[in-house]
């Protein structure tokens, strides 16, 4: 049997290899694509591209990767000064993710993706978490993860693929306010959302945390397996 494909939303960033430097480029961290291909994926790398979804026709699955703030004006919200927004991945990310549910293809949101879900279901975020929590625990320093409690819903899909799991890692200054349409069932211990879902569909889940550095990256296992038309949430 084929490896179910999945496609992976990219950053378009200054980045430099080899003699190189500041070059504009596409790119994922290579850890989204490990994560998917020890599950037994195949992953498929996709520029900022708002012009359609077609591509949605020979993709599996659909993972919205981590990155940028989402633009406040998505959500209605006028911007704070510390937010760092990405336009044409808003408007490419939108494109696939509402080609994505009309199709009802299995979707995980990790992180900026979590909150991209929130927002297409008209929810809203929080511009920068420390302002709301009096703390920055969720993202301690520059490209350091911190580390906290979780908890999840029983009998949800978050309860079942992380059963047994009680901590995450963290590295994000915003989180979800409202989410919208869409069901909460994963909190941090100090309140912040952690996880949402749609019960109604085959598989949508948004993680807040980074399952790809985690050694157990169960979220991304599941989506694998949704994407194959595997029973099961592991």
């Amino acid at each position: 049997m084929s490896r179910p494909l999945i496609g992976i939303t990219a950053y378009a960033e200054p980045a430099g290899w080899a003699v190189w430097r500041d070059v504009p480029a596409v790119l994922v961290p290579r850890a989204y694509v490990r994560a998917v291909t020890a599950a037994g994926g195949r992953a498929v790398v996709l520029p900022p591209d708002d012009t359609d979804a077609d591509v949605l026709r020979v993709l599996d699955g659909l993972l919205l990767a981590g990155g940028a703030d989402v633009g406040p004006e998505r959500y209605g919200s006028p911007p704070d000064p510390r937010t760092e927004s990405r336009p044409d991945r808003d408007a490419g990310e939108l494109t696939l993710l509402t080609g994505a549910l009309e199709a009802d293809l299995p979707v995980l949101g990790v992180c900026r993706g979590m909150q991209l879900l929130a927002v297409a279901h008209g929810g809203a975020l929080h511009q920068h978490l420390p302002d709301v929590l009096g703390h920055d625990g969720h993202r301690p320093a520059p490209g350091v993860y911190g580390s906290h409690p979780v908890r999840f819903a029983p009998g949800t899909l978050a309860g079942r693929v992380m059963a047994g799991v009680d901590r995450v890692n963290s590295y994000h200054h915003q989180g979800v306010a409202d989410p919208g349409g869409l069901v909460v069932t994963g909190w941090a211990d100090d309140g912040v959302v952690e996880a949402l879902e749609d019960p109604r569909r085959r598989f949508l889940l948004g993680v807040q945390w980074h399952p790809e550095h985690d050694p157990d990256p169960r979220p991304v296992a599941a989506l694998v397996r949704a994407a194959g038309g595997r029973d099961g949430p592991v």
